[in-house]
């Protein structure tokens, strides 16, 4: 029997798709997880998932906070005729929710860690969950109405919902936090990596020059030339897709930039549009959840490369999503220390206490974050960009079709 690994942030869909092709070693599947499900299972024997990395496999339902029974049985009515010696539920981990133990550390487990003998089995472990989980955790953005996003070679941002879409959005995937509540995720492939790339050409010109210009202050001064630049970018248009967009509907990129005639071309507003079409799949996206669906978001945390320069970034993603970006010390710790919190929330956390309420008692108390609320005459400026950027999706696609 297999014990069948998906990566992380795949989904049923993958195995819906493995039974149409006929794949022999479906029927063979004795258990199917994520990465981080695997990896708990190797070191404690426990086929389990959090309920936050559990919704990236299959839909949850809200109210049991485990899969949603229904689509269970319409997904066996579904591959009945295929005649498998298994039931879906038979074969998918069992949903725990933050603060349940999810089992201990066994000798088994322990050796695959230190193989010395030194670290001792019967460790408890709190419920796997992946980086979309633990990141929330990392940037207290698990109650309702909080958010975050992660900005770095790709970019994404996740809100807790009050309630459910009114419907189904292909743009926008449907996760939960640790705890249960519903997550809306829209999530762009490209960000910072043509930014980066222009950077590095900057880099090379100082060279040439017989200039040796530290990195650090090279991405400081150009990025803050971008809030000299006018509000809409001069006019100027980029698109910094070195891979495909699936938010645009794009299966592949070309990296473009362009300017009319009559544009203002000069180098704060050329680092200011690259910032800004950084953002620009992620605005789409992030529009059909405040916009379309009136999503209520108090505030986002920001965390990642394209907020390492003081200000800069968080003033730009504040005026793209018109709303206060929030940046704290403790956002670039990542999931690492994500998942440690929700270890140290299972063990220490107070009868009936919360998740939210946890971090705010015990990790947050006092964390000084920097806020920066949106700039109105930006907001409108990133608004005009936008209406440029989508008008010339079309350009972007002649590049793809001809430039080969």
């Amino acid at each position: 029997m297999l014990n069948y690994h998906i990566p992380q942030r795949w989904s049923i869909a993958h195995l819906y798709q493995a039974l149409l092709n006929n794949e022999a070693h479906v029927a063979d599947i004795h258990f199917q997880t994520t990465l981080a499900g695997y990896i708990h299972w190797k070191l404690t024997g426990q086929k389990v998932l959090g309920v936050g990395e559990a919704s990236g496999v299959f839909p949850i339902d809200l109210n049991t906070k485990d899969y949603n029974a229904n689509m269970i049985q319409q997904f066996n009515e579904l591959i009945g005729s295929k005649n498998l010696p298994w039931k879906l539920e038979d074969i998918l981990p069992k949903v725990l929710v933050a603060g349940e133990n999810a089992g201990i550390l066994t000798e088994e487990g322990a050796k695959l860690l230190d193989v010395t003998g030194e670290l001792k089995a019967g460790i408890p472990l709190c419920p796997p969950e992946g980086d979309a989980g633990t990141g929330m955790v990392a940037t207290n953005s698990v109650a309702k109405r909080t958010g975050n996003v992660s900005a770095g070679t790709s970019v994404f941002a996740m809100v807790v919902l009050e309630k459910e879409l009114s419907k189904v959005y292909p743009e926008i995937d449907l996760v939960t936090t640790p705890t249960g509540n519903l997550v809306a995720m829209a999530h762009s492939n490209n960000c910072s990596s043509d930014l980066n790339a222009w950077v590095r050409l900057f880099d090379e010109f100082a060279k040439a020059m017989g200039m040796d210009v530290e990195m650090n202050k090279l991405y400081g001064t150009l990025y803050n030339l971008a809030l000299q630049g006018d509000p809409d970018g001069g006019g100027l248009l980029a698109y910094g897709y070195l891979s495909g967009e699936h938010i645009t509907h794009f299966e592949e990129g070309r990296p473009l930039f362009v300017r009319s005639s009559d544009s203002n071309f000069n180098l704060a507003n050329f680092m200011r549009v690259h910032l800004f079409t950084a953002l620009g799949a992620l605005k789409i996206g992030m529009d059909i959840l405040l916009k379309q669906e009136a999503v209520k978001l108090d505030e986002i945390l920001g965390h990642g490369g394209l907020f390492k320069t003081k200000g800069v970034g968080q003033s730009i993603m504040a005026a793209a999503l018109n709303v206060p970006v929030t940046v704290m010390e403790t956002a670039g710790e990542g999931g690492a220390w994500g998942i440690a919190l929700l270890a140290s929330y299972m063990i220490n956390k107070a009868d009936n206490e919360t998740l939210e309420a946890y971090l705010s008692r015990t990790v947050f108390t006092g964390e000084m974050g920097v806020t920066m609320s949106p700039d109105s005459k930006d907001v409108k400026g990133f608004e005009e960009f936008m209406e440029r950027y989508v008008k010339g999706l079309a350009i972007e696609r002649a590049a793809v079709d001809f430039l080969k």
